[in-house]
């Protein structure tokens, strides 16, 4: 489990940082991943335009509270940064009780919550707080502050590319804009950086590109700066929500039926015997930017819990006691599965295509493993050289078998190495 403890020392030292879409959160977050891989940071000027969008100035805060007139802050930032709005306008009023009610947001159904609320294009400000407080509030006169800047900038955002034996590219993309959120999307950011991390270390056949950029406006921008590099995204992945011990989920990319997605299905069923999967709907993380119809990219969205379905989910309760690092390994080992499955995800033709093969002489049952599965690796054998005409690629050949990947994968390395298989690229 020792990834999973990583990931969440990582996330328990940033859960802190007041993160947004634009601003030093982001950065001081990006430079903690840079710790863990070697990140391409990108700065994007506020008002550059990224196709129907424009970066807006960015937001820094270093304080914020509402004091009741015996001067105690009933509400302060400094307690926990979801207690402001993101990107609250600065200001220093009094307001009476009723005046201020207009800008406080609750949880009525979750009273000891306190919810996350952004005001990312309006000119405006506000504060949330647990529900049972707000009901505690006298009436009175209360001053309001909020310590914050918004000013021409830029959008920041980190990415990095590990090449392999093709330029053929898995994209792995992460949200990086929530503040204390552990799970949306601390669990997401954290973990796809040990991955990368671990990828690095290894020879690969595929090129593995890991984007970590604010939630919408980041991806947009990050795709209107790289057209030119989307015609080697072949497969791809939003990760986000992956701490909790719930789903697996996965949403299918905008095309229903590309590698990514038969390739998280056969591991939902065959290795782990459970999981949901989803149709493409056109709302959600970044996926709907990649899958958006001037780009179609193949590219799905992996949680654990649905986004907007757990109680914990943008408040307070989405904190450190929510996600666990059993949870975090156990999505660390699904997302190597789901690589591990496109990584070896190649074609071969039969070179003895006329009737079977005699694979006594070869030794090729002896090869296979003990007798508790020699009878289902000599079957997949079977169907690795009934299908391998150049046609199928070993995913088809697993799906169709009903048979595990990583079984089809052994069987046909055993194959290749007797000369009865050749890659038909």
């Amino acid at each position: 489990m020792s990834h999973g403890n990583e990931c969440y020392e990582l996330i328990a030292r940033l859960f802190p940082i007041c993160r947004s879409i634009t601003g030093d959160g982001v950065r001081q977050t990006l430079s903690a991943i840079g710790e863990i891989i070697p990140l391409a940071i990108s700065e994007v000027a506020s008002g550059t335009a990224a196709f129907d969008w424009q970066i807006p100035d960015e937001w820094n805060v270093t304080d914020a509270y509402v004091m009741d007139a015996s001067g105690t802050k009933v509400i302060d930032f400094q307690t926990s940064n979801l207690h402001l709005v993101s990107y609250s306008v600065p200001v220093d009023l009094t307001l009476s009780l009723d005046q201020l009610k207009k800008h406080i947001y609750t949880l009525p159904d979750k009273p000891d919550a306190i919810p996350y609320r952004t005001s990312y294009y309006d000119q405006t400000w506000g504060f949330c707080m647990r529900h049972h407080d707000f009901l505690e509030l006298q009436e009175g006169q209360y001053r309001v502050v909020i310590k914050s800047s918004l000013k021409p900038g830029s959008l920041t955002y980190g990415e990095y590319l590990i090449p392999g034996e093709s330029a053929e590219e898995v994209l792995l993309s992460a949200h990086i804009c929530h503040p204390s959120l552990a799970n949306d999307n601390l669990s997401g950011v954290v973990l796809l950086a040990y991955l990368a991390k671990q990828i690095s270390s290894e020879k690969r056949r595929l090129s593995y590109r890991f984007i970590f950029a604010p939630g919408t406006i980041g991806s947009i921008t990050w795709l209107s700066r790289n057209e030119d590099k989307v015609a080697n995204i072949k497969h791809g992945m939003c990760v986000s929500c992956v701490g909790d011990n719930g789903g697996p989920i996965y949403k299918r990319s905008r095309r229903g039926d590309a590698t990514i997605d038969r390739a998280v299905e056969h591991m939902f069923t065959y290795y782990l015997g459970k999981g949901v999967i989803k149709d493409f709907y056109p709302y959600g993380y970044d996926e709907r930017q990649y899958c958006s119809p001037g780009f179609n990219l193949p590219v799905g969205l992996f949680e654990r819990s649905q986004y907007g379905e757990f109680s914990e989910y943008h408040n307070s309760r989405d904190n450190l006691d929510f996600i666990s690092p059993d949870a975090l390994a156990e999505s660390y080992q699904m997302l190597v599965s789901i690589l591990d499955i496109l990584e070896h995800d190649v074609k071969y033709i039969n070179t003895n295509p006329k009737c079977e093969p005699q694979l006594g002489k070869r030794g090729l049952y002896n090869a296979i493993g003990g007798n508790s599965e020699r009878q289902q690796l000599q079957m997949a054998m079977l169907w690795v050289l009934n299908l391998s005409d150049g046609s199928n690629s070993l995913l088809d050949i697993a799906n169709r078998a009903q048979v595990r990947f990583d079984h089809i994968k052994t069987v046909a390395d055993l194959l290749k190495e007797h000369g009865l298989l050749v890659s038909s690229e």
